[in-house]
C-alpha cells in the first residue's frame, strides 16, 4: 500500500510541478520585431493615403491676407451663452454651438452619398476619393481659377475618420485618424499597446472594400511580413482585432469575463501538494 501511495504522490507531485512549469514559462512570442537587428533594412509596403469617403465630416477652412473676403468662403461660427445652445443644418453641411460661456462650435461639412459637399459661393463639389493635400489643392484652385480669392490657403482635416481597436489590447475602443497615413503600429500605440497575453502573431485586420470585408493577418514579430502587408497601413473604418493567447483562453472562467491568474495556479498547486504531504503523514502512520 505504500508503494502504491508513493507511486501516487509522485505522479500527483510530478502533475503539480508540471502546472508550475507551465505558468512560469516564458511564452516565446511576446517580443515584436523577432527578425530584425541593428543592420537590417525592410522595404515597406505602398503608403496609401486616408482619402475621403461618403458619409464623411471634415473640417475646411479658407484664409487669405483679407479675413472680410476668406470668411465669405468659410461656414459661420458662433458662440453661446451660459446653459444655452444651439445648431443649424443645411444641405450637405452640418454646425453646432457647444453649450457653455464663449464656447465655438466645431464646423464641419458631411460628404453626401454621391460625394459631393455643398461649399459657400463654389457650390457643389464632387471630393470623394481625394486625400486631405489633394482636397486643399481642388478647393484653392477653384478659388484662385475664378478670381474669388488671391492667395488663398486652405486647411483640411478629417473629423469622423478612424479605426476600432478590439480585443486583447490595454484600451480598446475607436481611434480618430488625425494625419494622412496611419500605421497598425501607430493604432495599437494609441490603445496603450497590446497586453503581454496578446497574440502578436495573429493580430486581425477588417477591411470594407467595394461592399465587401477583407480579413488579413498580421503578424507583428516578422518585421518583414509586417511591412509588405496591405494591413500596415491602415485605412478609415478599420478594425483591428487582437486574440488572446491560448493560456489566457484557457484561464477564462464559465461566465466568460474574468480570468484565473498565474496566483490562482499557484494557489491550486499549493493546495494540491499540502494535500498530498497530509495524506502521506496519515497513511504512513
Amino acid at each position: 500500500m505504500n508503494m502504491n501511495f508513493k507511486n501516487i504522490k509522485t505522479s500527483l507531485l510530478g502533475i503539480v510541478l508540471a502546472v508550475l512549469l507551465t505558468g512560469c514559462k516564458v511564452p516565446e512570442k511576446v517580443a515584436y520585431f523577432q527578425d530584425t537587428d541593428a543592420n537590417t533594412i525592410i522595404e515597406l509596403a505602398s503608403a496609401k493615403q486616408i482619402t475621403v469617403q461618403p458619409g464623411d465630416k471634415l473640417s475646411i477652412v479658407v484664409k487669405s491676407k483679407d479675413p472680410a473676403i476668406s470668411d465669405l468662403f468659410n461656414l459661420p461660427v458662433y458662440t453661446t451663452r451660459v446653459g444655452m445652445g444651439g445648431s443649424a443644418v443645411s444641405k450637405g453641411i452640418n454646425y453646432t454651438a457647444n453649450t457653455g460661456a464663449s464656447a465655438e462650435s466645431v464646423v464641419s461639412y458631411t460628404v453626401d452619398a454621391k460625394g459631393n459637399i455643398d461649399f459657400p459661393v463654389l457650390g457643389t463639389l464632387h471630393i470623394a476619393g481625394m486625400t486631405r493635400g489633394e482636397l486643399s489643392g481642388y478647393i484653392k484652385g477653384e478659388l484662385m481659377g475664378r478670381n474669388l480669392v488671391k492667395d488663398p490657403t486652405v486647411i483640411v482635416d478629417f473629423l469622423s475618420s478612424g479605426v476600432d481597436i478590439l480585443g486583447d489590447v490595454k484600451t480598446p475602443g475607436r481611434y480618430d485618424i488625425n494625419k494622412d497615413k496611419l500605421t497598425i503600429l501607430e493604432a495599437i500605440s494609441l490603445a496603450g499597446d497590446l497586453n503581454i497575453t496578446g497574440q502578436r502573431e495573429n493580430v486581425k485586420v477588417i477591411r470594407q472594400e467595394n461592399g465587401t470585408l477583407h480579413t488579413y493577418t498580421v503578424d507583428l514579430t516578422n518585421t518583414k511580413s509586417l511591412a509588405s502587408s496591405p494591413a500596415y497601413y491602415l485605412q478609415q473604418g478599420d478594425v483591428v482585432y487582437v486574440e488572446p493567447n491560448a493560456m489566457q483562453k484557457r484561464a477564462t472562467t464559465v461566465n466568460g469575463n474574468n480570468a484565473l491568474s498565474v496566483g490562482f495556479w499557484i494557489s491550486v498547486a499549493s493546495l494540491l501538494t499540502s494535500v498530498v504531504t497530509t495524506l502521506a503523514v496519515f497513511i504512513n502512520k
